[in-house]
């Protein structure tokens, strides 16, 4: 079995292959040269008609042609787009998309889900070619008052029910978790009890305005999803109906990305940040941490790690891949890859001197 890794930067996209127990890699790019790539799917759909090989998206940027969404059967050889290019806003409008931010694969065939900036969803029911915008999520009251972060305003999470095609799980920065239970006719929030601690005291719970950076669950469990919050990382059991806190144990609360193991819904991965302007570990030291319990404790894993780390790791620039033993891999800022293929008991670096890593993507097929 292979080994498939995407790495989204701000130059371009690499696309490593292994076909050995994730040991030795073989490196191709920059694809979509000196274009922003902040989305990347693998999506293994239809792969028996094409040898096995999974279908690649990725979700370019470029300053002269704005953002694309382009999709390859052949592992990059070869790219095609759509007769859009990808999400666009009708004419008239005054709005434009700016990036693609989230590629999803739905639950039902031909189903591709993208989250952009300025804050829209957008579902596509032809494996990606054109996408519609889910018009009542737009039009919601609340999206006059959606900030945005640092990095800009972006449904940076798209979590389609496994089994419930009429359910997704939505997230942006900022503005919150967001759900719908009838196809996207109507969309509610559900950030009960998410802390926005940057907001005066008394007014920290608000039913909407966090900056939710990441959520994150195992397909046999949809109940049950974790959340990484700027300042805070949480579990829901109900759904996204409430939330607790689970980050007692880690080094700060602050991160950007959530990664449940798909070995076991327990079993979940953070990488802390420290907060303000210094978005990099406690210490200068790399360390992913792992619970085994669901969050009610956790153990750094630092085995070839590096001790002096002064970058951060973006929200979706760590990922699992499908293997049993888990594989994990960790991009960063200074164009670095890391990997793993023990479920975090020991890493090795696989790329370096890549543009800063905005994303990585990795499955077997």
């Amino acid at each position: 079995m292979s080994t498939v890794l995407m790495i989204g930067t701000r130059k371009g996209l690499w696309i490593a292959t292994s076909d050995d127990e994730r040991r030795d890699w073989e490196l191709t790019g920059p694809h979509h040269d000196m274009e922003e790539v902040y989305s990347c799917l693998i999506d293994p759909r239809g792969s028996r008609g094409r040898g096995g090989v999974p279908r690649l998206f990725a979700g370019a940027s470029s300053p002269w042609i704005g953002p694309r969404v382009r999709w390859s059967d052949d592992l990059g050889a070869t790219w095609q787009e759509g007769p859009d290019g990808g999400p666009r806003f009708d004419e008239g409008t005054g709005t434009s998309v700016e990036r693609v931010w989230q590629l999803v694969a739905g639950t039902e065939d031909g189903v591709v889900w993208a989250g952009t900036e300025p804050g829209a969803v957008w579902r596509s029911d032809d494996d990606g070619r054109t996408f519609a915008l889910e018009q009542a999520l737009w039009d919601h009251p609340d999206r006059a008052d959606w900030g945005a972060g640092y990095g800009g305003q972006a449904f940076h999470t798209i979590l389609p029910h496994p089994t419930d095609p009429a359910s997704v799980t939505v997230a942006i920065s900022t503005g919150g978790v967001y759900q719908t239970a009838d196809g996207g006719a109507s969309w509610h929030a559900r950030n009960r009890g998410i802390r926005a601690d940057f907001l005066p005291e008394g007014q920290q719970y608000p039913e909407f305005g966090q900056c939710v950076h990441k959520v994150a669950r195992h397909p046999s469990r949809p109940e049950r999803l974790f959340l990484q919050n700027h300042g805070g990382v949480y579990r829901s059991d109900d759904h996204a109906a409430t939330w607790v806190p689970i980050h007692d144990g880690l080094p700060v609360d602050f991160g950007f990305p959530v990664v449940v193991d798909p070995q076991d819904p327990d079993t979940v991965y953070v990488f802390p940040n420290s907060s303000g302007d210094s978005r990099y570990p406690p210490g200068g030291r790399a360390r992913v941490w792992r619970s085994r319990d669901a969050g009610a404790s956790w153990e750094a894993l630092d085995n070839g790690l590096p001790d002096r780390f002064y970058v951060g790791v973006m929200r979706d620039a760590m990922v699992s891949d499908d293997h049993d033993p888990t594989g994990l891999y960790v991009g960063a800022r200074n164009g670095a890859v890391w990997g793993s293929a023990d479920a975090g008991a020991s890493w090795r670096p696989l790329v370096a001197n890549l543009p800063d890593v905005l994303v990585v993507r990795a499955a077997a097929y």
